[in-house]
């Protein structure tokens, strides 16, 4: 009788209604986020609008260069490719700070974004933002999806729902809620179990191996949240590390806790690598299963380890080399000055990383297990 009640909670959850019910959950999900205001919503240039525009010309007398650095305005001659002021053709200044990671320089046949101010039906001022890449970025994006779906079929078109809902979980909730004031850490653990669980139900349908890989996910995340609290406040890093976080404080967001924003960072950006390990070990385990109905849980148990070992020496490499990328030109530096290595470990932006990574493995290692454990008592039956 167990077995026959089992056997139909096991079809039940697996139908396909179930997992098309919940896409279109999902959707609806989507549609919500993409509604909803995040309350920033404000014109920060009144008065103006923005449009694509054709470089014709340019005039770089004022430009002057101090080695590898411009200073100075180009003035440029753009024919307004859409909107209101389309075929209209103006001069617009860009400007040049001497910055490489700012300024921009344009040549002719370049497009660029720019804002137009504007009273009535006459243009006032022209200001070029940067080089136009929106078409670009749809280009790739389009392009994405595209792969997807061909090479996964179904499932593709559910890891894009995934992904869209987590582009819109991201812009549309944790970004203003910080901004907002919203304790970093809580807001971000509800988010990243919230995202874990709607991901894995989508993509790997509504049954047992879900609930194991979601639940040995979670176990994770949850570590790698402790050890983050304890060892950011035991590392003295400062939440300014992170990238244009002083930039934010200007404008304005004085009552923001960068650290805790770095902390939340932390477990955010390990999440997806375990849950990617969880999925891994429990679908292994549950094949197991399904090819030997007879065998132990202990065996199931032991199998998910085996396998969890394997998964586990290549992500934590993954890790490092995700998050040590974006640091390749510092590190280069402190090799072209002779910086010791002791003084490189020892800085505040290394240290960082070396946190971010290392605590991202603590995470790696508990999944495994923790999933495996889960997967063999939920998969095998006690007879």
């Amino acid at each position: 009788m167990n077995h026959i009640r089992c056997l139909f909670t096991k079809n039940r959850l697996n139908s396909p209604s179930s997992d098309t019910y919940f896409c279109f959950f999902v959707i609806l999900i989507i549609t919500l986020l993409i509604l909803i205001p995040t309350g920033f919503e404000k014109n920060i240039y009144p008065g103006s609008l923005r449009a694509k525009a054709l470089i014709i010309d340019t005039d770089n007398s004022t430009v002057y260069s101090a080695g590898i650095i411009k200073h100075g305005e180009q003035v440029c001659k753009i024919k307004i490719l859409n909107g209101k002021f389309k075929d209209y053709e103006a001069k617009a200044i860009n400007r040049l700070i001497g910055k490489l990671e700012i300024d921009k320089f344009f040549f002719p046949g370049d497009k660029a974004l720019v804002v137009i101010d504007f009273t009535n039906d006459k243009i006032d001022f022209v200001n070029i933002i940067d080089h136009y890449r929106i078409n670009l970025e749809f280009i790739l994006f389009g392009a994405f999806i595209l792969f997807l779906v061909l090479f996964a079929g179904w499932t593709g078109v559910k890891a894009v729902l995934s992904f869209v809902m987590t582009v819109l979980m991201i812009w549309k909730i944790l970004v203003p809620c910080l901004l907002k004031g919203y304790d970093p850490i809580i807001l971000s653990i509800f988010i990243t179990a919230f995202l874990t669980s709607a991901i894995i139900f989508l993509v790997v349908g509504i049954n047992k191996k879900s609930i194991a890989a979601i639940l040995g996910s979670f176990s994770g995340s949850m570590l790698t949240c402790l050890l983050s609290i304890i060892f950011v406040d035991k590392f003295k890093i400062h939440g300014a590390v992170l990238p244009f976080s002083e930039s934010l404080l200007y404008s304005g967001y004085l009552h923001l806790n960068l650290t805790k924003i770095f902390t939340a960072g932390i477990f955010i950006a390990s999440a997806g690598a375990m849950m990617d390990i969880a999925v891994d070990i429990s679908s292994a385990v549950h094949e197991i299963v399904e090819k030997n109905p007879f065998i132990t849980r202990r065996g199931a148990i032991l199998s998910g380890f085996t396998i969890g070992r394997a998964v586990i020496g290549t992500m934590t490499t993954t890790l490092l080399l995700a998050y040590s990328g974006g640091y390749i030109a510092l590190l280069m530096v402190f090799m072209a000055q002779g910086t010791p290595v002791f003084n490189i470990l020892n800085l505040k932006y290394v240290s960082a990383e070396i946190l971010h990574t290392v605590v991202g493995s603590f995470g790696l290692v508990t999944v495994a297990p923790f999933t495996a454990i889960l997967s063999g008592m939920l998969f095998v039956d006690i007879h």
